[in-house]
């Protein structure tokens, strides 16, 4: 089933206490796109790319399957993120955020794809948002959208609508917690839904995530255990995207609460990958049966 992810396409600057890259493919939709691929096809990947975008990037994201006709090309330069990443791996500097491309970005989505039933926004401004639903057409579908604290700030009536047209909110623990104006995480939940969504999921980093359903239906989630983090950049994003990616993959435009306790899950072990390399360097690698088989090793961990 047809998955639309729309968001940014960007190139990433990052520095570890152990290493650094440079010119790294970066950016909400092209993590969410990627790990939506590994589990169902088609993905189709609507964003905006500068005159300076490596083609790499491009060939990689093809050759795993992400079709890139809803790409456009400026000749502005490309969106930047530049950042530094502390000794615990959570805490993060932002050293330069170039908006480029993005700052007067129009979302055009291909009429062949708008019938897309399973929708992702990625972290975007949420005007882009709003402007990606209005062109989806589909009268059964899945929508499932990220944000991210700026938003929370800086458009905060424009976010509102978006959660009033989308059936899952994904956000962090820290946003969550603003967002909701609460540090109760299971008050942040129940907030957060009464604002639209019927389901909430708020990550917790290397603690997992927590999924909120209607009637107070309530999941935890644990995360992979991983020896060695080296880059945790777009491991939220692709969360994201690999849960949406499951459900296309069972066909579930209209899933019930267990389909959604084994997408975050799915999700969780797809974040996973992503933060052993740089980049989207290890997801790349990450093929189907290994994805399955740390999902099975994931759940004798879970269970007692």
């Amino acid at each position: 089933m047809k998955i639309l992810v729309g968001g940014s396409v960007a190139i990433d600057n990052v520095k570890t206490p152990t290493a650094e890259g440079k010119g790294l493919l970066g950016g909400s939709a092209s993590y969410a796109s990627l790990a939506a691929a590994k589990l169902a096809s088609p993905v189709h990947l609507v964003g905006i790319i500068g005159h300076d975008f490596p083609a790499e990037h491009l060939d990689m994201l093809e050759g795993e399957g992400v079709q890139l006709s809803g790409l456009e090309r400026s000749d502005q330069p490309s969106f930047t993120w530049t950042g530094e990443y502390h000794e615990n791996m959570n805490d993060r500097t932002t050293h330069n955020v170039a908006i480029n491309v993005l700052e007067h970005w129009q979302v055009s989505v291909p009429e062949e794809h708008a019938d897309a039933p399973f929708i992702v926004l990625a972290n975007m401004a949420p005007l882009n948002q709003l402007q990606m639903l209005s062109q989806c057409t589909a009268a059964e579908r899945f929508v499932v959208a990220d944000t991210m604290d700026l938003w929370i700030t800086v458009a905060n009536e424009e976010l509102h609508e978006v959660l009033r047209k989308i059936d899952l909110l994904v956000i962090n623990e820290g946003e969550a917690r603003e967002f909701a104006n609460t540090n109760n995480l299971v008050r942040c939940g129940e907030i957060l839904q009464s604002k639209g969504p019927r389901y909430v999921v708020v990550k917790l980093g290397e603690f997992g995530a927590l999924l909120f359903g209607p009637d107070g239906s309530f999941f935890r989630c644990g995360a992979w255990p991983l020896r060695e983090i080296a880059d945790p950049t777009g491991a939220g994003d692709t969360f994201l995207g690999g849960l949406t990616g499951f459900l296309a993959d069972r066909r579930a435009v209209n899933p019930d609460f267990g389909q959604l306790k084994e997408a975050v899950v799915a999700g969780s072990i797809l974040a996973s990958f992503t933060c052993e390399d740089f980049s989207t360097k290890s997801l790349e690698k990450a093929k189907k049966d290994g994805f399955l088989r740390r999902l099975e090793d994931f759940r004798t961990l879970s269970s007692w």
